[in-house]
């Protein structure tokens, strides 16, 4: 179960620190329009939601989605059947609550939001407000006694309190709307996609049959007068919920099914899968495909995209007769083929795929990429390839929480006290240059998680 579950850690530790790189990059117009979403392209990044494509970074945050899917039936399945529902929805509920604190603090802690033009006082504010969340989200019980560790977090959140209440912000007053709104999305996935998982767990099918009830309620939703409409609208605070953010159930309940199938194969005897070529060919054509798809998408070569894949998709059908004993490895081809298939044929509607404003597309072919790159970390897991790479993006992968803030409230500030952000800005001269800024970059993040994730020292909600 470890081996399976570290490859979970390693695809969320890519999606994380890819998400880490798409943001530390040269900005501007050296940097070819693929290395940025596929919506806001250089040289001016204006969004344009009429331009069809995804990227490289469109698939980032669907993966790190799937990956939070995939957890909730690993973090739940024990818990499911002993506790009384009421706890697990307390605890649901109090993580929901716990990252939309987490989305408010971090996006008022960086250091341009409090100030326009950020002195050395503002970014040691960002650094301290970093140590903050090690007080409120650190996993104090493994190193002290319980008591210590509510007084720890106490004096965390209090802080935290304060900072936000007495601070003046650039923007103004303290506002709750102001937040990082892929937290808050990602808040809404946990609670929506673990109760939805709780109440279907033994009944999977009904779990699939939530998602046409949350695309009529979109399709329908500007028919004045609607119930479509009221349901869309209504919200009891809109700072932490709106409607909109349920369509990425599409990607968090295809991950849940993963997770289950994770945890049906951890219980079965250990057999070899399948000949080791036969793996190795899976696990290789699983990724080709990945990037087939964003190269066609991108360059809108359709026909030979949609080819190439069913092409792709055939290859895994027939090798997946040799697979004998993993069901694992067979539900994963299946799910990831058809859900990729799907979206290619939804491709033409809404103006083709697009991550903004995300279309039926984009969340069928980001699942089946998802399912088949989870399973290409899966395979190489099995046959060992690759070990120490895995396990650096795991380790990065286990403390998400950390590499996410790590830039913006810890290395971006001490950059710019030290001045050392000068060395960095001096290499947005060239494309090579400009991404070879983001890699070390990132690098010095993934450092940081993972000193952290060697300690055992983790951010938990």
């Amino acid at each position: 179960m470890n081996k399976r579950l570290n490859s979970l850690d390693a695809f969320r530790g890519l999606a994380i620190l890819c998400m880490v790189l798409s943001s530390s990059i040269a900005f501007g117009d050296i940097m070819p329009a693929w290395m940025f979403h596929a919506q806001t392209p250089p040289p001016t990044h204006v969004f344009n939601p009429n331009l069809p494509g995804i990227t490289w970074v469109d698939l980032v945050f669907p993966f790190f989605l799937f990956s939070m899917g995939a957890a909730i039936p690993l973090a739940l399945n024990k818990k499911a059947d002993i506790e009384p529902f009421h706890k697990i929805f307390v605890q649901l509920f109090t993580r929901l609550f716990l990252l939309a604190f987490f989305a408010i603090f971090t996006f008022h802690a960086r250091a341009w939001v409090m100030e326009k033009t950020p002195s050395t006082l503002t970014h040691l504010i960002s650094v301290a407000a970093f140590s903050c969340l090690f007080l409120i989200y650190g996993n104090w019980n493994s190193f002290v006694k319980s008591t210590i560790a509510v007084v720890l977090k106490v004096i965390g959140i209090a802080a935290a309190v304060i900072f936000l209440a007495f601070y003046s912000f650039a923007y103004g007053d303290f506002s709750l709307a102001k937040s990082d709104i892929i937290i808050i999305v990602l808040a809404n996935m946990a609670f929506f996609g673990g109760l939805i998982w709780y109440f279907t767990r033994k009944q999977p099918l009904w779990r699939i049959a939530v998602l046409p009830f949350v695309m009529a309620v979109f399709l329908a939703s500007k028919e004045d007068g609607s119930i479509n409409e009221l349901i869309f609208n209504a919200t009891p605070a809109d700072w932490l919920y709106k409607f909109y953010y349920l369509k990425y159930l599409f990607i968090i309940i295809p991950g849940t099914f993963a997770g289950e199938w994770f945890i049906k194969e951890a219980k079965t005897e250990h057999q070899e899968a399948g000949p080791k070529k036969v793996l190795s060919l899976i696990a290789s054509i699983a990724i080709v495909i990945v990037f087939v798809n964003l190269w066609g998408l991108f360059t809108r070569n359709l026909e030979a995209n949609l080819l190439l894949n069913i092409f792709g998709c055939a290859c895994l059908f027939l090798l997946e007769k040799d697979i004998k004993h993993s069901s694992l490895i067979s539900n994963m081809i299946k799910a990831g083929t058809y859900l990729l298939l799907l979206g290619l044929f939804f491709e033409a509607y809404e103006g083709g795929i697009k991550k903004d404003f995300s279309t039926y597309s984009y969340y069928f072919v980001c699942s089946g990429l998802s399912f088949l790159t989870l399973l290409a970390f899966s395979l190489m897991e099995k046959l060992g390839y690759l070990k120490s790479m895995t396990n650096f993006l795991a380790a990065n992968g286990k403390n998400p929480m950390i590499a996410y803030t790590a830039g913006n409230l810890l290395l971006i500030p001490l950059l710019k006290i030290t001045t050392l952000s000068t060395y960095l800005d001096a290499m947005n001269t060239s494309a090579f240059t400009g991404f070879a800024r983001g890699v070390i970059f990132t690098g010095i993040v993934a450092l940081i998680t993972v000193l952290f994730t060697r300690l055992k020292f983790f951010w938990k909600t």
